[in-house]
């Protein structure tokens, strides 16, 4: 390690964790537990989903298509916060839905955390240096034949996003502690191509998070239990 890189690590990674620990303190997700629920860095989990046998007869044909996205938590005095943003309604794909930063691996992205930090860039000029990777959750099937890796990570609380006008409407922060109470989680019955299908949702005052988001909350806050 150059002498630039631990300058790095002990001025601005340490105490990220330390801000993250302390802002966990007292939860179900606590620092501990939270990196034993994480697939670590270096092994990425394998595997086409954890919920793809519930979507066998609804995908379209061909590969499924990797995508990634970023699960930031910013550690903030009152508490654990997750960064979420509301796409803006004139896109084509999930207009207006709630989600993570994120989106399709392109082919130069060395892997799912490359993937999620460059889109993470894009869609609200969140910078790298502002960002350390925790661990990986259970890669997640979407109903468009998407496979997601959500990437955990802690975000420096001074960030200010910058929402790209083209793609996101709104960045807002949800309490960690919120989104892990199951009391805050409901299953909610829609109609695809006349099926009828149970999806996850969680009412936050004003904002609507559901479908692939809410069930990547839910994979994390079962993990973290089968800890308990």
């Amino acid at each position: 390690m150059s002498e630039r890189e631990r300058q790095h690590v002990m001025h601005h990674r340490l105490p990220l964790r330390e801000q993250l620990r302390a802002s966990l303190e007292g939860s179900l997700a606590d620092h501990q537990r939270l990196m034993r629920a994480l697939h670590p860095l270096d092994a990425p989990p394998l595997g086409d989903g954890w919920n793809r046998s519930e979507l066998e007869d609804l995908l379209p044909p061909g590969p499924l298509v990797e995508a990634a996205v970023l699960a930031g938590i910013v550690p903030r005095a009152t508490g654990a916060q997750v960064i979420l943003t509301r796409r803006t309604e004139a896109l084509r794909q999930h207009g207006g839905q709630v989600g993570f930063p994120g989106g399709r691996t392109e082919a130069d992205d060395a892997d799912a955390m490359a993937a999620a930090l460059r889109e993470s860039n894009e869609e609200i000029a969140l910078a790298a240096g502002q960002v350390q990777a925790l661990g990986y959750l259970d890669p997640f099937v979407t109903i468009t034949g998407y496979r997601v890796t959500p990437v955990v990570a802690v975000i420096d609380p001074g960030f200010k996003p910058v929402p790209s006008p083209d793609e996101v409407a709104d960045v807002f922060e949800v309490p960690l502690d919120f989104l892990m109470s199951a009391d805050n989680l409901r299953h909610v019955e829609i109609v695809h191509r006349g099926r009828v299908r149970h999806v996850l949702e969680y009412s936050w005052p004003g904002q609507r998070i559901w479908g692939a988001t809410a069930a990547i909350l839910y994979n994390l806050r079962r993990r973290l239990e089968e800890l308990s």
